[in-house]
């Protein structure tokens, strides 16, 4: 294994699925919990020393409202954690569109960083992931050389031509 996602819900199963996704296109292990910091900090803990022991090398968190998952898994762990700012769509949340955990997640304590990505946006979490890994895997490096080589064709094609709207 080499991501770890948690996120706190099942009902945000559907929005973390876009990592998987991202890591299933470039060939990337992972392994999905739906573990709550509030109500399973025990299991969580636990969860955090076994996947480290198991090789996982960055750690994926989608997390709404206080968004408190992310960093308290960064909290005990030295791999990299890049959070996921989530949007409460239960009837009973804040209606503040996410914006909460953006807030709770980019304004980690000095010393323990969460990288942060957009509201619901696994899709830029896997992509960074891939870009951790990428430093250590060449096979990894050469995919997403691949990739991005691949866009910039695509854009360049589409790129001087005037299109109708």
């Amino acid at each position: 294994m080499k991501v770890a996602i948690f996120f706190g819900s099942p009902s945000d199963r559907e929005t973390m699925k876009k990592a998987v996704s991202v890591l299933t296109d470039f060939g990337v292990e992972y392994e999905a919990y739906i573990l709550s910091a509030h109500r399973a900090g025990k299991l969580l803990t636990s969860t955090i020393e076994k996947i480290e022991k198991s090789g996982a090398e960055v750690i994926i968190a989608g997390a709404g409202l206080s968004a408190a998952l992310p960093g308290v898994i960064a909290a005990q762990t030295v791999l990299p954690v890049i959070g996921v700012p989530l949007e409460c769509v239960s009837e009973k949340s804040n209606g503040l569109g996410g914006m909460d955990a953006l807030l709770s997640i980019v304004q980690m304590p000095s010393k323990i960083p969460v990288a942060t990505v957009g509201i619901n946006n696994a899709k830029n979490a896997a992509y960074l992931a891939v870009q951790i890994l990428a430093v250590k895997y060449p096979e990894l490096h050469s995919k997403l050389v691949e990739f991005r080589n691949k866009m910039a064709d695509e854009a360049a094609e589409n790129g001087g031509r005037g299109v109708k709207l």
